[in-house]
């Protein structure tokens, strides 16, 4: 109730009252002076509602308890109806009706006006009370929203350290193979997807096609540090490339299938990248070539693998239940991460789509 509300809330409440009232003056329209009347109560009925709309406000921000505050508003609004009848005599006396004034009539007949103040008061109290509960959910739910997206950017933090204790782990070894010209190589392609990276605007979704080029560049890494020892496939339909999916989703889970399952082996390895759709959902599946054993079975996130947990908890975050990872040992032996999730458009394909549905 402490929150200021518009001026057109106990405007809006005071229309039914003013109904009633006028509903109520219909069978005396007959009476010669009848309008005269009902326009004098309905214009003093006004002034008292906004009377008793101060008055209402000045008790919340003064966080008077309700039950002094509902003794007040009783109180101001019955004097407020003998004060009608005042003016009703008043106007009686101006129109020659009567000649004088009768005191002992005033307490009489307030049963309409005083009823009218007072439902005015508990609608204006309820209206109030509805927009200060509506306002403070969406508070809350803006709250919500600003602690998700500082949680998701955290998560996303994650992924870039992570991503370079392994690079810079693989130039060591490079380096101190001697082989200074593939290091030399896999220093300007962290660069370059390092450059990538950085120049991300923030946004916790981006186009397929740009996931599918920062994976590339990612690869490019590994393909200098394991040479023909990995064997890749990807694929995807042109009609996906515009699809939303959160930004780095795939580069955490080739770094967890490369590190874990390709790079221990002593033959080469292959690792399948494959993205289609399935009705309304985006299906993502990356598959490698492994062994079991505890490094391999690390890339589940049941060891604390980052990858696959990171990229878990930011889709969580992102879709709610409208998602679903799988991950797992498969029957032909490989280790695999099937992703569903919500197919949705980017940038201007999406406008189109909304266009046309309109």
């Amino acid at each position: 109730m402490k929150q200021a509300t518009p001026l057109l809330v106990p405007v809006l409440a005071a229309l039914p009252v003013c109904a009633c009232m006028a509903i109520l003056g219909l069978p005396a329209l007959g009476h010669g002076h009848a309008i005269w009347f009902r326009a004098m109560y309905i214009a003093a009925c006004m002034a008292w509602i906004v009377l008793l709309a101060a008055l209402q406000r000045t008790m919340w921000r003064r966080d008077v308890h309700w039950l002094p505050t509902g003794l007040v508003l009783v109180s101001a609004s019955y004097a407020m109806s003998v004060l009608n009848n005042l003016l009703g005599q008043r106007l009686e006396i101006g129109l020659g009706l009567m000649d004088r004034y009768h005191w002992d009539e005033l307490t009489r007949g307030l049963d309409g006006c005083w009823l009218a103040l007072l439902v005015f008061c508990a609608v204006h109290a309820l209206a109030v009370y509805y927009l200060s509960l509506q306002g403070a959910q969406l508070r809350l739910a803006q709250a919500q929203a600003a602690a998700r997206d500082a949680e998701l950017r955290a998560l996303r933090l994650q992924v870039n350290p992570h991503f370079l204790f392994n690079t810079l782990n693989a130039i060591s070894a490079l380096v101190a193979a001697e082989a200074n010209g593939d290091a030399n190589r896999m220093i300007g392609r962290v660069a370059d997807f390092l450059r990538a990276t950085l120049a991300h605007d923030g946004r916790h979704e981006h186009a397929l096609a740009e996931e599918l080029a920062l994976t590339e560049a990612y690869l490019d890494i590994e393909k200098a540090r394991l040479g023909t020892r990995l064997q890749l496939t990807m694929k995807a339909g042109p009609d996906l490339l515009d699809a939303a999916v959160p930004y780095l989703m795939l580069q955490p889970l080739v770094e967890n299938a490369i590190r874990h399952g390709i790079a221990p082996l002593a033959a080469p390895g292959r690792l399948d990248i494959r993205i289609g759709r399935e009705g309304g959902r985006l299906l993502v599946d990356v598959s490698n070539d492994g062994r079991r054993g505890a490094d391999a079975d690390g890339a589940t996130g049941a060891g604390g693998g980052i990858g696959l947990a990171n990229v878990a908890e930011r889709l969580r975050h992102l879709y709610g239940d409208d998602q679903q990872v799988d991950a797992g040992w498969r029957a032909d032996g490989r280790f695999g991460v099937r992703i569903a999730l919500p197919l949705q458009r980017t940038g201007r394909a999406a406008a189109n789509d909304a266009r046309v549905a309109a």
